[in-house]
């Protein structure tokens, strides 16, 4: 198999994690905190391991990197509005999608020719990210546009992200990532500072934990996403990798005891089948 398909998996796996972690964390603290003690995190590791492992970035890598931090706050602000208006159901969905659909039509555009065999699983690959991520519930018809809207934005927040991740040079080394990271950061301390009211800091240090621990494993899964798009092509390094809410939904049912829904369970076998056929192809 194609290491960067296991690489794109494994991202897969560290997102779907961190952001299991980092819910799991919000259910107990401002998602705010988590957020923003996440960056931090993310860009203290990333910054340590750039100045231990070296290499040659260019102001170009480091102003990708930049680029994708942007991308990155900017779908986590997105979709963070999108849930607080109480349409998980859709919002979730359309961020995964529109992670995954993006850097396809940028790939193609920039000479990308996926096989037969890996269309077909890009094709499947979709609606699987849809079903799994989707939670049925009411909602009120008159959030519908406002959700879809931020649902859209989220999705190409994300899609930004894996797009300028993968154009960052193979001698760059991590600091193009520690610029990602520190990016997200700053803009996720700008929205803490001007949001109202203002997350309290005092009595949350059990935030600390659970952000740095959802920071860290989503610093994993950008990592091994960078490695998989020298590997592999951005259309099957983004789709794998925008594969995370399939293993969110699992550690939910695994850890939480959260039922799957019909829809949830049909996802996740054609999540299945779209990475068998994009391992194959």
């Amino acid at each position: 198999m194609n290491p960067g398909i296991l690489l794109a998996l494994l991202s897969a796996v560290a997102y779907g994690t961190s952001d299991f972690i980092g819910g799991v964390g919000a259910r107990r603290s401002s998602p705010l905190q988590i957020l923003l003690i996440g960056q931090i995190a993310g860009t203290l590791a990333l910054l340590t391991a750039a100045l231990m492992l070296g290499g040659t970035p260019t102001t170009t890598d480091i102003a990708w990197g930049v680029a994708a931090g942007v991308g990155s706050a900017a779908g986590g602000l997105f979709l963070y509005r999108g849930l607080a208006r109480g349409r998980m159901g859709l919002v979730a969905p359309l961020s995964a999608v529109g992670a995954a659909a993006l850097p396809v039509l940028v790939g193609v555009v920039l000479g990308e020719r996926p096989g037969l065999l890996v269309w077909a699983g890009i094709v499947i690959a979709l609606p699987g990210i849809w079903l799994v991520s989707h939670e049925a519930g009411p909602s009120r018809p008159q959030q519908s546009w406002g959700a879809l809207t931020d649902g859209a934005l989220a999705g190409v927040g994300f899609g930004l992200l894996f797009i300028c991740l993968a154009q960052i040079g193979p001698d760059a080394g991590l600091m193009p990532l520690a610029a990602n990271q520190a990016t997200g950061a700053v803009l996720a301390g700008i929205v803490a500072g001007a949001a109202r009211p203002r997350p309290r800091w005092r009595g949350h240090r059990a935030a600390i934990g659970w952000g740095a621990a959802a920071g860290l494993t989503g610093a994993v899964g950008t990592l091994a996403f960078l490695l998989s798009s020298g590997q592999t092509t951005l259309a099957v390094a983004a789709v794998l990798s925008s594969l995370y809410p399939a293993v969110t939904v699992l550690l939910a049912a695994g850890v939480l005891r959260e039922r799957l829904s019909g829809p949830q369970g049909a996802g996740i076998g054609i999540c299945t089948l779209a990475i068998v056929a994009l391992s194959l192809g």
